[in-house]
């Protein structure tokens, strides 16, 4: 999967426009569903942690969020050496990329023991802490993934503070991240995509949370704070084959050429062409895996009215023609890449 992060939002420029009579600006239902529809999750990693009473337990950077979440037990987690948050059941906590933390549970020693490495141990993509012989206070299942739309835009790539929520046993989310491990550990047909499903829908589980919380930490990332551009933004993700132009989203924002331009390309770091051709890829690369559309079909589907200036496209993103591309998914050789 392509990680090139998308830029945050510094300042936005342009001239704003009125929107049309009986327009409104705040991001609808329809327009989340569609984002959350096109939501791709790339699974890198699962990780189960034990930390006894005494101990604890430091992660360094990995180059993507993870979700980690207390299953049972109470303790304190630092992020980057920042404010510690109190550990309890059920507390969900998504950690920033590039971004170390700690967990400790008091009791004993004093400062609580640092669990050595040796005590670390991987099986089928699972890391697993635990300290033999010794009954963990803390429980806890982390799942370190990619959250994207298409090949450019990462969700929570520009992430500079934790999102915490707390979750009820009612709602499941430590059921769908045991179901994932297990996914991983019997290695069956289909495991990306069964471990894939499962971090989504814990995602949209949190999105939900955040749209009936005081704090909405959704108005965190540029891509839904910008309600305006992000009206567009799902537009494009609902239908990247449209005959969309730069004119045709900015009058679907409510704003300006000009204004739309600047602001979209402060937020993704890239012109709103440049994305859609993104989306378009990643439109046509599923059409060739799940399909049987001819490969006409497929680029018309993308966008496309010429299947040269289609298989162009096809293979400046992917490096190979799209022919290869569905016979390749055939005989198992594509990686997930779309």
């Amino acid at each position: 999967m392509h990680n090139s992060k998308s830029i945050p939002k510094q300042a936005l420029v342009g001239q704003n426009v009125s929107p049309p009579a009986g327009a409104t600006v705040k991001l609808s239902t329809t327009d989340l569903n569609n984002l959350m529809q096109a939501l791709d999750i790339d699974v890198i990693a699962m990780t189960e942690i034990l930390v006894p009473r005494g101990h604890r337990v430091e992660f360094g950077t990995i180059d993507v969020p993870g979700i980690h979440y207390n299953l049972s037990g109470m303790g304190r987690l630092s992020i980057d050496g920042g404010p510690t948050i109190q550990l309890r059941p059920h507390l969900l906590i998504i950690v920033p990329p590039n971004t170390p933390l700690m967990i400790e549970v008091d009791g004993g020693s004093s400062p609580p023991k640092l669990i050595s490495r040796d005590c670390w141990t991987r099986q089928e993509g699972i890391l697993r802490v635990a300290v033999p012989k010794e009954q963990p206070e803390i429980v806890q299942i982390c799942g370190f993934f990619n959250a994207s739309f298409g090949q450019s835009v990462r969700l929570f790539g520009e992430l500079r503070e934790p999102v915490i929520e707390q979750f009820e046993p009612a709602d499941r989310i430590d059921l769908k991240l045991r179901e994932a491990m297990n996914e991983l550990l019997q290695q069956e047909v289909g495991v990306g995509a069964m471990t894939a499903s499962l971090l989504r829908q814990i995602v949209v589980s949190l999105v939900r949370r955040s749209l009936k919380s005081s704090r909405r930490w959704t108005e965190r990332f540029s891509i839904l704070a910008d309600r305006q551009v992000t009206r567009a933004f799902a537009d494009m993700v609902a239908r990247p084959g449209a005959a969309h132009s730069v004119q045709s989203l900015a009058h679907s924002a409510g704003l300006s050429r000009s204004a739309f331009m600047a602001r979209f390309s402060d937020i993704f770091g890239q012109s709103p062409m440049a994305v859609l051709r993104h989306l378009r890829m990643r439109q046509a690369a599923i059409d060739l895996t799940t399909t049987t559309m001819s490969i006409d079909a497929v680029a018309l589907n993308a966008g496309y009215e010429s299947r040269s200036s289609f298989v162009r496209a096809f293979r400046k993103a992917y490096n190979r023609d799209p022919s290869d591309h569905r016979r390749m998914a055939k005989e198992g050789e594509v990686q997930k890449d779309i």
